[in-house]
């Protein structure tokens, strides 16, 4: 059965958790202080960039202090009500059987924030008046939307970690799966992954799964790599595979998770796949290929990955008759391409709403939906007024140009 190592190896125990000794430290203090009294900040503010073991030592953190975890990704709670719902009585009362209770808020990042919604504010009222610890993680704390919550939590960075640290844990893994590894091998994937353990382990299985010796010709190609030809190949033999096992294979090939991989199939099924019949058995298999996904993000039962990846590759497969008329290129999965293409300017136009905000007293929703359209035409037409309206609210360069519309 197909496991990510990073599941398979993902730590148990405080121990296990590799790097960021220091913030590990402050972090164990702060719960040990908990049992002398309710200390004066109730929460800690984790950040840092992604892979470096953020939400996995809170884990074990939980696992080896006996605590109860309560956990939600803080982009499911949007809106007041539902944080309130989420945390806000996990917040004030024990477990039934008397254990403490450790909340969490993970990638907070997604939360929305706005006057309209009040998500973050909730979350700061909690924190405020919990009895219980609370555990925030963001990749960036000093967003201007926590900007009042964090004065009321302890804040805790986690650093990408050093190549040696890296090299060693990845040894420690091919040791576990008895693979003689040459030390130049492990170099290479811990300067290509640049601190980020999740990404260093995934490569490392993509690169050493099923082999007993990992050399540096085994792993040098990766720099020289184009990833849309793999995964362009990986689709090839999924769709047109004569043999559902073989088709089945085709998820050792990838070099991207079984989600994005499944978005790849979801945009392209629609063009190989003309007959309506044969279509609908193909998106009838991925469907519950995605039912299955979302059970094991519920549940966090890895064994039900099996399924999916059994649904939507050998279930593809067999789904119709593999006859397509011409060549028909493989694209770009659009909803991935539109949510990152609009990701930098969605982030722009929220600041810029942070900053008419302080000013004018107004929701930066608002202000992004009502003061910004009319500010873009002062800044396109009239440089003085514009030059005044961005020294008032202390716009940067990169604001400016979009307002002006040099971006």
């Amino acid at each position: 059965m197909y496991v990510p190592w990073t599941v398979k190896y993902k730590p148990k125990t405080i121990s296990e958790v590799v790097g960021n000794d220091d913030a590990k430290r402050k972090i164990i203090e702060w719960i040990k202080s908990w049992d002398r009294g309710v200390p004066s900040k109730r929460a800690v503010f984790i950040y840092g960039p992604p892979g470096v073991g953020k939400t996995v030592f809170i884990e074990a953190l939980a696992r080896d202090f006996g605590m109860e975890l309560v956990e939600s990704n803080a982009s499911d709670y949007r809106v007041a009500d539902a944080v309130k719902r989420f945390a806000g009585r996990a917040s004030e009362y024990s477990t039934l059987f008397g254990k403490r209770r450790l909340i969490l808020f993970d990638e907070l990042d997604g939360i929305t924030g706005t006057a309209d919604k009040g998500g973050v504010r909730v979350i700061t009222d909690i924190v405020k008046n919990t009895r219980c610890p609370i555990v925030l993680i963001a990749n960036n704390a000093y967003d201007p939307r926590f900007s009042t919550l964090r004065k009321h939590c302890f804040l805790v960075e986690f650093k990408r970690l050093s190549k040696s640290l890296l090299i060693k844990h990845l040894r420690r893994i091919c040791a576990l799966e008895g693979i003689a590894a040459e030390t130049e091998a492990l170099r290479f994937i811990a300067d290509r992954a640049n601190g980020d353990v999740r990404s260093a382990v995934n490569d490392l299985q993509a690169l050493a799964q099923g082999k007993k010796t990992l050399k540096y010709e085994d792993v040098s190609w990766l720099a020289y790599r184009d990833r849309k030809d793999v995964i362009f190949n990986v689709l090839r033999r999924i769709f047109y595979s004569r043999d559902a096992n073989d088709a089945k294979m085709a998820i050792d090939m990838a070099d991207v998770d079984p989600d994005m991989l499944f978005e790849w199939i979801y945009e392209n099924l629609p063009y190989h796949i003309k007959n309506p019949k044969e279509l609908a058995s193909a998106m009838d298999s991925l469907s519950r290929a995605d039912v299955y996904r979302s059970r094991v993000r519920s549940t966090q039962d890895w064994s039900l990955l099996r399924y999916v990846i059994d649904l939507m590759t050998a279930g593809i497969s067999v789904s119709w008759s593999r006859r397509a008329r011409g060549w028909v290129p493989f694209k770009f999965p659009e909803r991935i391409r539109s949510l990152s293409g609009s990701k930098g300017e969605r982030n722009l136009l929220s600041a810029i709403g942070m900053k008419i905000r302080r000013r004018c007293h107004v929701s930066a929703n608002r202000a992004v939906k009502e003061i910004i359209p009319y500010l873009k035409v002062i800044f396109e037409n009239n440089d003085e007024m514009a030059s005044g309206l961005a020294r008032w609210l202390d716009l940067d360069d990169e604001m400016i140009k979009y307002l002006r519309g040099d971006l």
